[in-house]
């Protein structure tokens, strides 16, 4: 009875389906005729169009008419694959280079197995016996198309929804990691990249822009695409590509200028990962470049008191008015230099010289040359104090308190870089005048040291002359006792 049914639908279907003929795959041919939902699925896959039937990936006989033949494990029938054996038949043609080639596949990498086994979702599912994600659960099963069609999940404007299927389960996600937020997707809709992609722009960020496909890693991996040190590199790999971001009129010399930053060198040639990278202040998933007002609020996560002292500055209320951002006018943004009193006073290379002279502004320019004044001061004291420690030390001298109160000096010349942003020149005043007070005293117990030192040594030459003298004095008088002697006993042999 199966026989005369399957040799029944071989000759209707082609006639059901509108001329289109499945009978060089029996299996198809079968399932078309039951209806199912796999068999019309199949037939817009890509995996049809090239020719591979369903035998391809279940096994079997897709030749023979009869049921128990096709299906039997002696012609390599599978059934339907579970666990990592999904991902495993995928393999049997993705991970082999001469058979992507024949099925005109050539250019497509043959290594995405391997690299899901190392990746974070190739660890054990709560199975325990499979990973916690198979090539299916993101390209779909028998509707696969290309990942450039636009209909595929993992196309760049299908790629959140697919990754948000796990990623905002708050129930799923618990079960493998609970410290993973699942409010990635509600944050990437506010970021410029999520607003772009929801409006049908697939060159915009999406999850595999950043975190990669196959070879997905925890952020904590330093191979990870999204580890602090490799961040700057994956953010440019779209933002300094002038013909990619063409369009969007927008630099793209971000990552030149940060590399030569305080913040670039800190974290990509010293690799501390405490160092701010892009993420750090535009954002991970609700990525926006900072605003007017929140500029500074970013910058004073990590610089909280200097933020707290321009916020009650005089320069706040101005800032505002004119709408300037508030770090950035001064630092910068992305080509942040450290911060040196080259940046105070009233010389053409300080910044206060931008807003601030003679002629204009001048309160400022008085203030700020005055500063500078008292920074150099500061500066100098620290240098002289230093180089007579040294000078005492290098005598032998013990020095080890004013060698440790140089850390003071220096730390209040910190302070003054800090004391800087409140562009109070009474609280400035205060903060230079400790520094220089500190500086006084282990200038003077370096050169109390030093004085001692020539005292012990005069001391020691005018001892040993004493000494020298009293020897000789005292040898020549034992030397005439000893003549004198000498005499006497040869008197007394002449007679």
């Amino acid at each position: 009875m199966k026989r005369v049914i399957l040799f029944l639908l071989s000759f209707l279907l082609p006639v059901l389906s509108n001329g289109v003929s499945f009978a060089g795959d029996k299996c198809l041919t079968c399932h078309k005729g039951l209806g199912d939902k796999p068999s019309s699925l199949y037939s817009h896959d890509i995996h049809s169009s090239k020719g591979i039937s369903c035998a391809g990936c279940h096994g079997g006989n897709q030749n023979s008419e009869d049921m128990e033949q096709a299906m039997s494990k002696e012609a390599g029938f599978i059934g339907v694959p579970k666990g990592d054996a999904i991902s495993k038949v995928c393999a049997n043609c993705h991970a082999n280079p001469d058979k992507m080639k024949e099925h005109g596949g050539s250019t497509l990498p043959t290594n995405q197995w391997q690299l899901l086994q190392t990746s974070v979702h190739g660890k054990s599912s709560l199975a325990g016996n499979e990973h916690i994600v198979q090539c299916i659960t993101c390209h779909s099963v028998h509707n696969i198309v290309s990942v450039k069609n636009p209909a595929s999940p993992v196309s760049p404007l299908n790629a959140v929804k697919t990754c948000t299927k796990c990623h905002a389960d708050p129930e799923y996600m618990r079960t493998y990691n609970p410290s993973i937020p699942v409010d990635q997707l509600e944050k990437y809709k506010t970021s410029v990249h999520g607003m772009r992609n929801s409006k049908g722009d697939p060159k915009t960020a999406e999850c595999a822009s950043c975190h990669g496909s196959h070879d997905i890693r925890s952020a904590n991996d330093v191979k990870s695409s999204v580890y602090a040190v490799n961040i700057p590199s994956t953010c440019s790999h779209c933002h300094s590509n002038s013909e990619y971001m063409k369009e969007y009129n927008i630099p793209t010399d971000q990552f030149e200028k940060f590399s030569k930053s305080i913040h670039g060198i800190a974290l990509l040639q010293k690799h501390d990962v405490a160092a701010p990278a892009c993420n750090d202040c535009h954002g991970n998933h609700g990525a926006t470049p900072p605003g007017v007002e929140s500029i500074s609020k970013v910058c004073g996560t990590c610089h909280a008191l200097n933020a707290e002292l321009f916020s009650s500055s005089p320069h706040k209320k101005v800032f505002d008015e004119k709408k300037l951002p508030e770090c950035e006018t001064c630092h910068s943004n992305h080509e942040i230099i450290a911060a040196t009193e080259k940046l105070l006073g009233a010389t053409p290379e300080a910044v206060c010289s931008r807003c601030h002279r003679e002629n204009q502004n001048p309160k400022g320019y008085v203030i700020a040359k005055a500063m500078r004044h008292l920074t150099d001061s500061l500066e100098l004291s620290e240098n002289s104090a230093g180089a007579i420690v040294t000078d005492a030390e290098q005598k032998g001298m013990e020095i080890s308190e004013a060698k440790f109160k140089l850390r003071d000096i220096h730390q209040a010349r910190l302070q003054t870089r800090t004391m800087v942003h409140s562009f109070n020149d009474e609280k400035f005043k205060e903060s230079v005048t400790k520094g220089l007070s500190t500086a006084s005293f282990v200038a003077g117990e370096a050169q109390h040291a030093i004085d001692e030192y020539y005292f012990r040594r005069w001391g020691l030459g005018i001892a040993t002359l004493i000494i020298t003298i009293v020897g000789v004095a005292l040898y020549l008088t034992i030397r005439r006792i000893e003549i004198k002697q000498q005499n006497k006993n040869n008197g007394i042999n002449e007679s």
